[in-house]
């Protein structure tokens, strides 16, 4: 007697098409090169858009003691020209106006239309006092500045050891390449640069 279960039927497989060919060992190469080509564009473009909007600098010099110590290794914004406008107490990068080959690291002291008045080992703006924990010491210097229009009055923090716009004057806008954000070397130092000076309880200049 004949089972009621239908008999199994072998599995269906396509026959291959004839007509298909092997990937040739060329067209594997070429896949290949075009690959490693577009990644190599993208990585350039990457690191051109990078390059542009991110510096690195090297501190050279004491004039920014006790911020910034000679061989720090600095990362600096050079699109915050395009994004922010400069703040009184942003450490600047930028093109030293009397040897546009040189680049000098300050704080920015006076905003165009400030007066800065050095006196008594103080630095006011508009006759108000600054509070500036972040200096080595009080300047030993003393005169008055009006900055004028598009341009900065920039200080070291090491005051009496300073090139800066008490001795060669007012610094262009111009001029600035970038705003020193980050301290990434040596490891035990890295961190945000820090450090505006804020009105020492509002006390005018005597």
């Amino acid at each position: 007697m004949e089972s009621g279960n239908v008999p199994e039927q072998p599995e269906s497989i396509s026959p291959l098409d004839e007509t298909e060919q092997p990937v040739s060992v060329t067209t594997i190469i070429l896949h290949l090169a075009q690959d490693i080509v577009e990644t190599i564009v993208i990585s350039l473009v990457i690191f051109f858009i990078v390059n542009t909007g991110v510096g690195r600098v090297r501190i050279e010099s004491i004039s920014m003691e006790p911020t910034l110590f000679g061989g720090e290794l600095v990362i600096v914004n050079k699109l915050a020209s395009f994004l922010i406008d400069y703040q009184r107490g942003d450490v600047i990068i930028f093109n030293y106006p009397l040897n546009p080959s040189e680049q000098y690291i300050k704080r920015i002291i006076g905003l165009p239309g400030n007066t800065v008045t050095i006196q008594r080992g103080r630095v006011s703006i508009n006759g108000v006092v600054l509070d500036e924990p972040y200096i080595m010491a009080p300047p030993d210097y003393s005169g008055s500045w009006t900055v004028p229009k598009d341009s900065y009055f920039v200080l070291g923090d090491n005051r009496n050891r300073s090139s800066d716009s008490h001795i060669w004057g007012m610094l262009p806008v111009k001029k600035v390449v970038g705003k020193a954000i980050f301290i990434y070397y040596p490891f035990d130092q890295m961190g945000i640069i820090r450090g505006r000076p804020q009105a020492a309880q509002a006390h005018s200049l005597p």
